[in-house]
């Protein structure tokens, strides 16, 4: 498959997707102007690899900050995740959020509740 590399802006996260090197990542700040076409690329991109997904899939996500129009974003990822997982391939989800931002660690308990995908919540400095 191949791979998407997107770099950050101050708007828009960087977005990371390369198999062959185990890398499912999306880390920044997400709050592009047009969030459906930003995230365009990227579930499509979940929707080839769910066709023959490796055993097991990890998807990181760095996110320091994300906008109401990109919650929508990330779940809809969530939920194609969650599909693969329900196929029966192992999925894990890689929740990183700054140890002081309780905002962020909330959001991703909150997805982890509304998505059967085994989560980590993985706290840093």
């Amino acid at each position: 498959m191949e791979i998407i590399k997107i770099a950050g802006t101050e708007d828009t996260p960087s977005i990371h997707l390369d198999l062959e090197n185990d890398i499912l990542e999306i880390s920044g700040r997400s709050l592009p102007e047009d969030v459906a076409n930003f995230y365009e690329p990227v579930l499509t991109w979940l929707d080839e690899y769910s066709k023959s997904p490796k055993p097991k899939t990890v998807f990181s996500f760095k996110l320091v900050y994300f906008n109401t129009a990109s919650s929508k974003m990330l779940l809809d990822i969530l939920m194609k995740l969650e599909d693969i997982h329900a196929d029966g391939h192992e999925v894990l989800i890689n929740w990183f959020y700054p140890e002081d931002d309780e905002d962020m660690e909330e959001a991703g308990e909150e997805y982890a509740d509304i998505v059967d995908v085994p989560f980590e919540k993985i706290a840093y400095n």
